[in-house]
């Protein structure tokens, strides 16, 4: 199966090569290989927002959507075609310019993430050898969207929850930058193949001893605070602020803030696996025989870790904003600091599993 995946884009490039100059060869490649992403972020975000109504349903011992398609399979096909026809409103005196190019900010960052994730060994768009940090670096750029949709809207909602994204972002990407270095220490490298690679004798979680565990949960806790999801939601919280910092947008504007949103939570979850879990490998060593199982092991764990994102969401109450930044600079930021100086000492007394 490896061989043969490795012959298709082989003579997929061979054959664009042959045909045309070798720079509109290797834009074309380019070009196709964002359009596989681009079907990849679209069906994902779909599908993800249809899980998230299935599992609130389950929380809440209902159906869920159950009408369209084989049971309501086909419904968020139907409220993106229904959003796709939605007149593109706003208000009169916003900033033009600024509210029509905030969402892409948002869009745009998370499709350049998706690009440096090894679902296996072959099929990763983009590895370099700073891979967490261009990570941390383009999920920053997120918010930038979020303050400029905000502010141009010329809604004093829509401005109060574009400053509570800023605070929070902020905030808890220092808890995420800080988990994740945790786990650098134990790999030696940014360079996010490797990093699963260091995993074939044995995922980071259980490498790492008890910080790693420490780690991962600080992780989810600030992760899904970075993605302003419940309990975290206070940037689009329904009772106070309409909205949010969309309050304004409507059609496929604000399609794209709702389907960044659920993407950002399978990055969360995708880091969360590579770092974590292991990536693509399979904890039964069968990946490496049959490669092409390594997009189901990479994808399964992704899933059960938005599950878990979901189950947070379903489950406790939103915190006001007091609480959030309490909870953050008090709590997981001197507990963080406290694991990385714990790891680093595991590290430099070789205390690491050796299986």
């Amino acid at each position: 199966m490896n061989h043969i995946s490795l012959s298709i884009t082989k003579n997929i490039h061979n054959w664009l090569f042959s045909i045309m100059p070798e720079g509109a060869a290797s834009i074309t490649e380019m070009v196709l290989i964002a359009l596989v992403y681009l079907a990849i972020f679209a069906v994902a975000g779909l599908y993800l927002v249809l899980l998230e109504r299935k599992v609130a349903a389950w929380f809440q011992l209902r159906l869920g959507p159950n009408r369209v398609g084989f049971k309501g399979l086909l419904q968020t096909m139907a409220d993106a075609l229904k959003l796709v026809s939605k007149e593109l409103t706003g208000t009169d005196r916003a900033d033009k310019f600024l509210y029509n190019l905030a969402p892409y900010f948002v869009i745009i960052s998370s499709l350049m993430a998706l690009a440096v994730f090894p679902f296996t060994k072959e099929f990763q768009a983009f590895d370099i050898n700073i891979g967490i940090f261009f990570l941390i670096a383009i999920s920053s750029i997120g918010v930038i969207g979020i303050l400029l949709g905000g502010w141009s809207s010329n809604n004093k909602f829509a401005l109060i929850g574009a400053m509570r994204s800023g605070v929070q972002t902020i905030s808890y990407e220092l808890s995420v930058g800080l988990s994740l270095l945790t786990m650098v220490l134990i790999t030696g490298s940014l360079q996010l193949s490797e990093i699963v690679e260091v995993q074939k004798n044995g995922w980071l979680i259980v490498q790492g001893h008890i910080p790693a565990v420490i780690a991962f949960m600080i992780y989810m806790i600030a992760g899904t605070a970075e993605t302003n999801r419940a309990p975290f939601d206070m940037v689009e919280a329904e009772s106070e602020l309409g909205a949010g910092f969309h309050t304004e947008y409507s059609g496929m504007k604000f399609a794209y803030f709702f389907l960044a949103e659920f993407i950002n939570m399978f990055i969360i979850a995708s880091i969360a696996t590579t770092i974590f879990f292991g990536g693509w490998l399979s904890p039964f060593g069968v990946t490496e025989s049959i490669p092409v199982l390594g997009v189901f092991w990479f994808l399964g764990k992704t899933l059960l870790i938005v599950f878990l994102m979901m189950w947070f969401r379903w489950t406790f109450p939103r915190l006001r904003i007091d609480q959030l930044l309490t909870l953050e600079w008090k709590y997981l930021l001197p507990l963080n600091l406290l694991n990385i100086v714990l790891m680093a000492l595991i590290v430099w007394l070789n205390l690491t599993i050796q299986f």
